[in-house]
């Protein structure tokens, strides 16, 4: 109880200060993207397994078992690599992102039935992960730089304070014309983001349940699910057993090795 008080008075520390030299609504809105970033850096490196349902519009369900690794890069965006386990189907498959802070980002996918690596080109970053509800862009790391930002209001969200800011892509090919983040004021950390499609239209809402603090600092969530409002259809991807800065494999974030990675 005392890292948890004491981590909310330095994250309420960091936000006056952010507030009050904020003049105009996108500078608060760049500041308070600044400060979620600062707020959850120095990581360094993560391990979590990943329990991802998939809902059609029917209501039927398929689930996958995923492993997921994650390397902090000092200067740029970090790097993730995802493993499939089960089902049949997809077992095996594994994606390494290279998230960049200035240009595309960069991923591989490693299809075992194809027993080749495929680039996944900018162009079809907003295509659909695996058949689920979110896009290959949100599987990358969200990086300060990609987007401009825009403080829009103070509002309430199931009863927390949050401050809601706008975030517009600054790379071509993006699937979204924005996106609308509500900031739990507290801790600076997001309860909800809303997408917008190209033409501006409502697209999906991203909720985050079940934050716990982990490593006496950095915010985890249990729980994040995908609604896509166009589709009907809705992914949930909940996590367990993360590890946080106790070391992981380099030569997996390499792409001549995703065919090995077991």
């Amino acid at each position: 109880m005392r890292n948890l008080t004491k981590q909310l008075a330095v994250t309420s520390l960091l936000l006056s200060s952010t507030l009050t030299f904020a003049q105009t609504d996108e500078e608060k809105g760049q500041r308070l993207a600044q400060l979620a970033d600062k707020i959850n850096s120095g990581w360094v490196d993560q391990t979590v397994d990943i329990t991802m349902t998939l809902q059609n519009k029917a209501g039927e369900k398929n689930i996958r078992k995923v492993r997921n690794e994650a390397l902090e890069v000092e200067g740029d965006g970090d790097k993730s690599i995802v493993v499939f386990d089960t089902p049949y189907d997809v077992k095996g498959t594994v994606m390494l992102s290279f998230s960049h802070k200035v240009g595309d980002d960069d991923q591989w996918l490693y299809l075992p039935a194809l027993k080749r690596v495929k680039r996944i080109s900018s162009s079809n970053k907003s295509g659909p992960f695996m058949g689920s509800d979110f896009a290959y862009e949100d599987m990358s790391s969200q990086e300060v730089e990609k987007y401009t930002y825009r403080f829009i209001r103070e509002d309430k969200f199931k009863g927390q304070a949050v401050n809601v800011v706008e975030r517009i892509p600054v790379y071509d090919n993006s699937g979204y014309s924005k996106q609308l983040v509500w900031l739990d004021e507290k801790r600076t950390i997001p309860l909800q983001i809303e997408y917008f499609d190209r033409k501006g239209s409502a697209l999906k809402t991203q909720h985050f349940k079940g934050y716990k603090l982990h490593n006496q600092r950095f915010w985890r969530v249990d729980d994040l699910t995908m609604i896509n409002h166009q589709k009907g259809t809705q992914t949930t991807i909940s996590f367990e057993n993360y590890s946080i800065n106790q070391g992981v494999r380099l030569t997996n974030f390499a792409q001549a090795n995703l065919s090995r990675i077991r």
